[in-house]
């Protein structure tokens, strides 16, 4: 083991890789630099479907089966980067192919999470919170339906195809750097166990925040549902909207505000950072503390 190597990892720009330590160190501790950073590729998904799951321990469960998804899809690209391959998802265009499929899956998982008599009806997240029910499916009531484990592991494997600069260091460097064909998955695999860490974290204490409110359970699950289903219908637009955006004027998703910080996903502010503010925080946490109001306030003149 040489120790020099393991002082001297540049997680900024790892160009210099001098052994097995330091390749399973470096795609480690990018992992957890990635899961734990705002990156629009797993932050709303994760959010959506923690929150979405009211309790911690339910949260940590949709955290662990997004980032395992995700975890095969980084070890299976990183293989083919050994062998050469990796031009062929590392363009441009299919990055925003990517925002517009995974933007079609949140807004289908949406409405399969809340339903209506009229199913093409939608509510704003910043309109007024109105009342939900998860038995009644007649009328104009809403009824809700718990977010199905196969969800997260679609989101994870598809989102994975998305790339970065944390993709291209396992592409371009670290799989070509374990001169094996048959370890050239190994950096996408600790990469993707590094970001599972970190979103398994995230996901348990997304599903803590959903289950201390002082209400009743059932008041709970409607909060926690309504969050996730406006998160991933929205969400899902707003990414659809990216994609096609990026696709139609290219040279303006490279525009950004450059922050300075040598640290990936937060050295400049652009539109990857747009998407996790306005998903996150412009309609899932607007949405998490409307319906949170609404229920306190009929619980009190109940």
């Amino acid at each position: 083991m040489n120790f020099w190597h393991l002082a001297i990892i540049n997680l900024w720009d790892p160009s210099h890789i001098g052994g097995w330590v330091t390749i399973i160190l470096t795609a480690l501790l990018l992992g957890m630099i990635h899961g734990i950073t705002p990156d629009e590729h797993t932050w709303p998904i994760t959010f959506s479907y923690a929150i979405g799951s009211y309790s911690t321990r339910r949260g940590l469960k949709s955290g662990i089966i997004f980032s395992l998804a995700f975890t095969l899809q980084r070890m299976i690209a990183s293989e083919l980067a050994y062998l050469g391959l990796s031009r062929l998802y590392t363009f441009g265009a299919l990055n925003n192919v990517v925002y517009i499929v995974v933007g079609l899956l949140m807004a289908a998982a949406g409405l399969v999470i809340v339903r209506r008599k009229t199913i093409f009806h939608f509510d704003l997240p910043f309109l007024k919170a109105h009342h939900v029910d998860d038995k009644s499916k007649s009328g104009n009531e809403t009824w809700l339906n718990d977010p199905r484990p196969w969800m997260p592991a679609v989101h994870g494997f598809v989102a994975g195809w998305g790339f970065g600069a944390f993709a291209l260091i396992i592409y371009t460097v670290l799989a070509p750097a374990t001169h094996s064909v048959v370890w050239g998955w190994v950096p996408g695999a600790l990469f993707g166990i590094g970001t599972m860490v970190m979103q398994a974290i995230a996901g348990a204490t997304f599903g803590l925040i959903a289950s201390r409110r002082g209400l009743s359970q059932k008041a709970i699950r409607r909060i926690a549902l309504k969050t996730a289903a406006n998160t991933l219908t929205w969400g899902g637009i707003a990414f659809v909207i990216a994609g096609v955006f990026a696709e139609i004027f290219p040279k303006a998703t490279k525009l950004g505000i450059n922050t300075g910080l040598h640290v990936h996903n937060l050295s400049s502010l652009g539109l990857a950072f747009v998407l996790v503010i306005v998903c996150v925080i412009g309609i899932g946490a607007t949405t998490l503390i409307k319906q949170t109001r609404f229920e306190l306030s009929k619980a009190k003149n109940a």
